[in-house]
């Protein structure tokens, strides 16, 4: 089992900059993937940024926060981080932490957190 609990959400104005983390805890040795989602009212929740540990360390971002946000791991701390700059309304959300182990094939389990609240203000 692994827990993850976030913190670091809030209101912030349009430009302005946020950091969320994402404590684990548990049998997280086994996890391949961590990463960020987010969840707008009325939309799906949709990736943000995820960083692969089994690849070297590879991270993605979606399109539209490419530049902007930045996920970072501190193995040592077991915390996983999404700096996020330049803020936009459309950034408003509950963002989701998020630890995949891949099982094999397509298989994989997913281990969520209780989201934190992003609010961003135009």
């Amino acid at each position: 089992q692994v827990q993850l609990v976030e913190s670091g959400g809030g209101l912030v104005q349009t430009g302005g900059s946020l950091r969320l983390s994402c404590a684990a805890s548990g049998t997280i040795s086994r996890i391949n993937i961590w990463g960020w989602y987010r969840q707008a009212p009325g939309k799906q929740r949709e990736l943000v940024a995820a960083v692969t540990i089994t690849s070297g360390g590879s991270i993605n971002y979606s399109d539209s926060v490419k530049g902007r946000f930045t996920i970072s791991r501190d193995s040592a701390k077991n915390t996983v981080y999404l700096q996020m700059n330049s803020l936009k309304p459309e950034d408003t959300a509950i963002y989701y932490c998020n630890a995949r182990r891949e099982i094999g094939g397509s298989l994989a389990y997913d281990y969520w957190g209780q989201g934190t609240q992003v609010t961003v203000s135009s």
